[in-house]
């Protein structure tokens, strides 16, 4: 395989280039178990890649070369902060990589380390995306944030991390995780259980979430004493929340009246994260989706950011950013 790639290299204008590495004992965790990071890139720009001691030359097309350049340097560089590698963050650097040059260089959020970041009692968490980045730092700064976009894009996990290290920081009192529990070709009615049984699979990303940030057994008992909240938003109804960290998810099939209903919970010094994707609604036919009825009212208004992800923003597998691409493309 490394052959063929290396006469698909060959076949037009080429470039080498050859990157020497400063720490040796980097570069196992750099090129990763069998060279699957290396094989990754080659996959995906095309290029051919060897490693000799601790150089590395890349061979391919004179653009393909430089992006493979940048997205090596990248994920060493997050090594030397002591960050983990993973095919995630793998796929994420080389997607943002853009078209650099050989001479003229790249967005400098590739090569190097992000400054945003959110600590958590199990990980620390760096943006995988420009639009990630964008979107942390509104976390951090704002009221009252619209998270928009496909589904593998990040906006509710990213939610959930900085909510726990407020609530860790002691900078809110309260978590209150909520989704609406509409029925996906589903019926309540027919699900076995109570009334929590029925609804807890429609909250287990928020969950899922959640034990990714936080040990099981804190998780479990913040939960029993309130601090952590999930909840179908129908319980949110009479409230005022204060001093609490609230997110919304999957807030394309709440109706109007229910998104009204949980903005006008917002109370002093809260936050609200609301994330979901306009365009993939569980409602019925016909029905207005209180998501898109609330970004028209309130786009423009201050301390209310509106954060936009697309397709390539996907940072899970590749073939979901491809999958969402092509069911949004224009004869969709």
């Amino acid at each position: 395989m490394a052959q063929q790639k290396k006469a698909e290299a060959a076949s037009g204008p080429r470039a080498r280039v050859e990157i020497e590495f400063e720490q040796p004992h980097l570069l196992g965790p750099l090129f990763g178990e069998f060279d699957r990071n290396l094989v990754a890139i080659e996959d995906r720009l095309g290029v051919y890649i060897a490693a000799r001691g601790a150089k590395v030359q890349i061979e391919g097309e004179p653009g393909a070369a430089a992006r493979a350049r940048e997205v090596l340097l990248g994920l060493y560089n997050r090594l030397d902060e002591g960050q983990d590698i993973d095919a995630e963050l793998v796929n994420a650097i080389i997607a943002m990589s853009g078209q650099p040059t050989l001479d003229g260089i790249i967005a400098p959020e590739v090569i190097e380390p992000p400054k945003v970041m959110i600590r958590t009692r199990k990980k620390t968490i760096v943006p995988r995306s420009k639009a990630q980045a964008v979107y942390m730092e509104a976390l951090a700064r704002d009221d009252m944030i619209f998270a928009l976009g496909p589904a593998g894009t990040g906006k509710t996990y990213l939610a959930v991390a900085q909510a726990v290290q407020q609530l860790i920081g002691g900078s809110v009192d309260r978590l209150i995780l909520s989704r609406p529990a509409v029925e996906a070709g589903e019926r309540l009615g027919f699900l076995p259980g109570d009334m929590k049984d029925k609804v807890d699979p429609y909250l287990r990303p928020l969950y899922d979430a959640l034990y990714d940030m936080l040990p099981t057994e804190q998780v479990e008992r913040r939960i029993a004493s309130g601090e952590i909240e999930i909840a179908p938003i129908a319980f949110m109804r009479g409230r005022t929340l204060s001093d609490a960290f609230i997110i919304l998810d999957e807030a394309q099939n709440t109706t109007p009246q229910q998104m009204k209903m949980f903005l006008t919970r917002f109370g002093m010094r809260s936050r609200m994260v609301i994330c979901g994707d306009p365009n993939q609604t569980d409602l019925p036919p016909g029905a207005t989706s209180g998501l898109n009825d609330a970004v028209g009212k309130l786009e423009g208004i201050e301390r209310i950011s509106m954060i936009r992800f697309g397709a390539g923003d996907v940072v899970r597998h590749p073939l979901v950013g491809r999958i969402v691409e092509a069911y949004e493309g224009p004869d969709r």
